[in-house]
């Protein structure tokens, strides 16, 4: 999941997204409610992206959890992020069999839940693609779009010629 611009900010409810860097704070969005604010130095405002899931062989991206959710649920919601205690832990085992019981909290869990449904609901969850596969599609929209320049640039300079042509007096005819 492409999760750069969305923030969690300690002690705000939801999610939201980054807009703006400003002098001693950040412009957040709230994804839901869509009000902007400001995020200042004093509030723990975290990035998506940064976040990972403690597993018991190596800490796995939140992106990626998201992507075992969403497969898991083909592309439908979520558990509810209120659920019982012992219906979220075994849930989240199905979704991801290998995380650490011991460093992973139930809260933990309802926010990934939580997040996770708020993303869904509006269509925020765009799968990444693969490096190899996004380097040659750019490659390819980029060779494109040179050569479409190419042609405005090539249609631009025949006009420029004919306008600078001159205009060549119509003869009379002879009889």
């Amino acid at each position: 999941m492409v999760l750069k611009d969305i923030l969690a900010i300690s002690g705000e409810p939801g999610l939201f997204k980054f807009i703006a860097q400003g002098k001693n704070a950040i412009i957040v969005e709230h994804l839901e409610t869509k009000k902007r604010s400001s995020a200042f130095s004093s509030a723990k405002v975290s990035s998506l992206e940064e976040i990972s899931v403690y597993t018991e062989k190596e800490d796995m991206p939140l992106g990626k959890v998201f992507d075992l959710i969403f497969e898991k649920n083909n592309g439908g919601p979520a558990i509810d992020s209120k659920s019982d205690t012992e219906k979220l832990k075994s849930w989240f085992a199905e979704v991801l069999p290998e995380y650490d019981r011991e460093k992973v909290y139930t809260s933990d869990i309802k926010k990934i839940a939580h997040w996770y449904n708020i993303l869904q609901a509006l269509n925020l969850l765009v799968k990444e693609e693969p490096e190899k596969e996004a380097g040659e599609k750019k490659e390819k929209e980029s060779a494109k779009t040179k050569k479409e320049a190419a042609a405005v640039k090539k249609e631009a300079q025949e006009e420029k010629a004919e306008k600078a042509a001159p205009k060549k007096a119509a003869k009379p005819k002879s009889k």
